[in-house]
């Protein structure tokens, strides 16, 4: 795990060296091990390292290949690393131990279809000398970034947008329309950024650059390579293969040269990853657990439970919720992109790279491979409710109006915004359900009567339309998809990143593994339909876990944020919210009106619509943004 950097294009750039040596600069936090600057040509880039697979200096970056046609600098790990370098044995002389040179003899040796055969997490820039052709290239599932802008005839990139903005080649200027999508949804959905002119390059896609050309290219669509398989099997045959490949997925993403350990929450899916840890581990996991003192948020016993089944090495990291608390100062301060959540994840880094551990297995993804989230359950009754899209739509709307008078809530909002959209499928339906601000507050508060068009909505349309390969995906995949290609990639994914790499934590998502997702995504919803939590993950596993984790109520990663932003936060909640309306393109008085509502506990505006403003502010303030 690592940062890179990198310009293509360096004309009119006085020292590009100097330049990408502040870039890597900026991300010293992610590779605190090494950093390398190599200019060629037309091409500079730069790297921080952090040291996981072969700690020695032979594998510093930018790394050359042995006969000097290739460089690459590579965030990430390739974890089937060994079984790809045995077919490469007699083609390459290897002189390290590294995953990056195994990159290297793969490309030289199959080129661009190399791709197929990585099993990682990644994004790489990688230099044909001969060629003078620059391929940048990120992973399947978008677990980690890379960040373009394109100014003129110059191709900028980095791990992080700081620093972007650091070269000095970016203006520190605000996408008005990505804000809108931010005030929706917390985030912005990819590949735009909040900074106009900053994409974040597609998941699953290659971009090569020239002299006379720039190609995108999609190497892995999930839809595309839905696996048909399960389609043949029974319901055993089916929990065997999902067992099979989550064990093979964990083993690999054991794969360390470093201290290393688990995210234990004793939920289901951090318990299942431990669990199967503890079966092909020579020696006791190291797991760890932020817990608190207070009942009500302390997942501490179910961590325990987990804890003592599988003999691990257990940390419980007990926090009193104003040590929590004072430490989100610091958790903004790590946001390189503003999220409406994310202090969560760094806090849990914080106290597991103090503990000694340099790389980390976490449960994400299992909720939304598995039908873990309560939207699996809403869109399966939506079915059920298809017949009420009969109704005219006037009547639809009235209905739902009625509702939310009788009984205000989130919930019911929600509800009314989706029996008013044209039609009552999974398309118009699912946007409303990670949606933090209506429509009607998005345009009070920056002042736009017209707004543009949702970016979930569009982004389902079009994957889902008839002819696509999502069209045909089953009923529970499709919601699947949904969640990962919208919440779980900019969401989860980017906090994940970000917050762990502001402690130089590595962390490891086997649930993400392309093999175990391509397979799952292709089970029919009847063996897939989560009637109790995650039932099909559950039977999967047999008696891997135990009965108190499979039927313990869900809790999450939950915390007073509703209190702490009327009392001991207020204060900071209100410098931020008042900066932010004295910004040109917010309506400040739209603002300090939702902020009251709040204060005044109005059922349906809840902490988060209002954390993701206060959140917003501090990030713009952070990064000069204008």
């Amino acid at each position: 795990m690592c940062g890179i950097n990198g310009i293509y294009g360096l004309e009119g750039i006085a020292d590009p060296k100097a330049v990408v040596s502040e870039m890597n600069r900026c991300l010293a936090h992610r590779g605190p091990d090494a950093e390398g600057v190599f200019q060629k040509g037309n091409v500079a880039v730069g790297h921080r390292r952090l040291s996981i697979i072969n700690t020695l200096e032979d594998g510093n970056q930018p790394f050359h290949s042995g006969d000097g046609q290739l460089s690459i600098v590579f965030n990430g790990e390739l974890y089937n690393y060994i079984e790809i370098k045995a077919q490469l044995k007699d083609d390459y002389a290897f002189k390290t131990k590294t995953d990056t040179e195994v990159i290297l003899a793969a490309y030289q040796k199959w080129g661009k279809n190399c791709l197929s055969k990585f099993n990682g997490m990644f994004a790489f820039a990688l230099y044909d000398h001969q060629k003078e052709e620059l391929v940048l290239v990120r992973d399947r599932l978008g677990i980690k970034p890379l960040y373009l802008a394109q100014i003129g005839d110059q191709l900028i990139f980095s791990s992080e947008i700081r620093a972007l903005l650091a070269s000095g080649l970016v203006p520190r200027k605000l996408n008005q329309d990505a804000l809108v999508d931010y005030l929706r949804y917390q985030t912005v959905q990819g590949p735009f950024t909040l900074v106009e002119g900053v994409q974040l390059m597609p998941a699953g896609t290659m971009v090569t650059l020239s002299d006379n050309e720039m190609k995108t290219e999609v190497y892995w669509d999930l839809a595309a390579n839905s696996s048909g398989k399960a389609q043949g099997q029974n319901t055993k045959e089916i929990q065997s293969e999902i067992r099979e490949k989550l064990a093979r997925s964990v083993e690999l993403r054991m794969r360390a040269d470093v201290p290393f350990g688990a995210f234990l929450s004793g939920g289901i899916d951090s318990s299942a990853i431990v669990g199967l840890m503890a079966e092909v581990s020579d020696n006791p996991v190291s797991t760890f657990s932020v817990t608190f003192d207070e009942s009500e948020f302390s997942e501490a016993r179910y961590a325990e439970i987990v804890a003592k089944k599988f003999n691990t090495k257990h940390h419980d990291i007990k926090l009193d919720v104003n040590d929590f608390r004072n430490m989100i100062p610091d958790a903004l301060s790590a946001m390189d992109h503003p999220s409406g959540d994310g202090p969560n994840t760094y806090v849990v880094s914080k106290v597991t790279k103090a503990s000694g551990i340099t790389m980390a297995l976490s449960g994400l993804g299992g909720d939304e491979l598995f039908g873990g989230y309560a939207i699996f359950k809403q869109a399966a009754t939506l079915l059920d409710y298809k017949w009420a899209g009969s109704f005219p739509k006037f009547m639809r709307k009235a209905g739902g109006n009625l509702l939310q008078t009788l009984k205000p809530s989130v919930a019911t909002e929600k509800m009314t915004g989706i029996l008013s959209e044209d039609y009552l499928d999974l398309e118009h339906a699912y946007p409303w359900s990670r949606l933090v601000l209506s429509d009607n507050w998005v345009s009070d508060i920056t002042g736009r009567k017209v707004l543009p068009p949702n970016s979930v909505k569009e982004h389902l349309l079009k994957a889902l339309e008839f002819g696509k390969a999502g069209f045909n995906l089953p009923y529970l995949s499709k919601v699947s998809l949904a969640e990962m290609d919208t919440y779980m990639q900019h969401v989860l994914l980017r906090d994940s990143d970000q917050m762990s790499m502001a402690h130089a934590l590595e962390v490891r998502v086997p649930f993400l593994d392309h093999e175990l997702v391509e397979y799952v995504i292709g089970i029919p919803d009847p063996i897939k339909h989560p009637h109790t939590p995650k039932k099909l993950l559950v039977d999967a596993l047999g008696d891997l876990l135990p009965s108190e984790i499979v039927h313990r109520p869900k809790m999450g990663f939950t915390l007073p944020w509703a209190i702490w932003m009327k009392e001991d936060l207020r204060s900071f909640c209100e410098e931020k919210l008042t900066n932010l309306g004295q910004r040109e393109v917010f309506n400040n008085d739209a603002i300090q009106r939702l902020w009251s509502h709040f204060l005044n506990g109005t059922k349906h505006i809840s902490y988060s619509r209002i954390w993701h403003l206060v959140v917003l502010e501090n990030w713009m303030e952070e990064h000069g943004i204008q």
